[in-house]
């Protein structure tokens, strides 16, 4: 059931956002160098990598690290890297990682392989039986401003708890801290 409504979901907000979509990949494409899409390699269900796109936000230059690994992240922000990243709108192409089946809209955000006590401790809790999510519990629990052990335990209060309802409550949650822009770095 789950599963179904992610690709119904999925292609509805792919057929919607489509030209606005379009737009920002040209505005990413005139307003730096490099390519409008950044494919980030990710850790997925059971450990399996696989790529992530996203509209990209930073320099070509910059290290594949979480953000707040970075020694002054900014500097490394696009001309509209941190309005992409404010609004999340640069997580809109990961709707084909969720059509493709590699993410689902509701579970754990995808680690980078960088972050490897984040995936050891989600191993040891189970939690990398879920498939990724484009949000998650973590995320409407502190977002970016969480550290691993909080992020890994509330991804497995999650996976105790999964259900449709708190799928949605995680949705609405997370378009509410979006409107407000809560706990976004960048």
């Amino acid at each position: 059931m789950k599963r179904a409504m992610d690709i119904a979901i999925a292609a509805v907000a792919c057929m919607l956002l489509a030209v606005p979509a379009l737009l920002v990949a040209l505005v990413v494409r005139i307003t730096s160098r490099g390519p409008a899409l950044y494919w980030s390699a990710r850790v997925g269900r059971y450990g399996r990598s696989f790529s992530m796109p996203k509209f990209r936000t930073m320099r070509i230059d910059t290290p594949e690290l979480s953000t707040d690994l970075l020694e002054n992240p900014k500097t490394y922000l696009t001309p509209v890297g941190g309005l992409l990243r404010k609004l999340s709108i640069d997580e809109i192409p990961q709707l084909w990682s969720i059509i493709v089946g590699e993410m689902t809209l509701v579970g754990p955000r995808p680690a980078l392989h960088s972050q490897e006590t984040l995936i050891r401790m989600r191993r040891q809790l189970n939690v990398d039986s879920l498939r990724p999510g484009l949000t998650g519990w973590a995320q409407v629990n502190g977002r970016d401003n969480v550290c691993d052990e909080e992020k890994a335990r509330l991804d497995s209060d999650y996976l105790k708890r999964a259900s449709l309802a708190l799928d949605a409550k995680i949705i609405m949650l997370t378009a509410w801290k979006v409107l407000k822009r809560d706990d976004v770095s960048h």
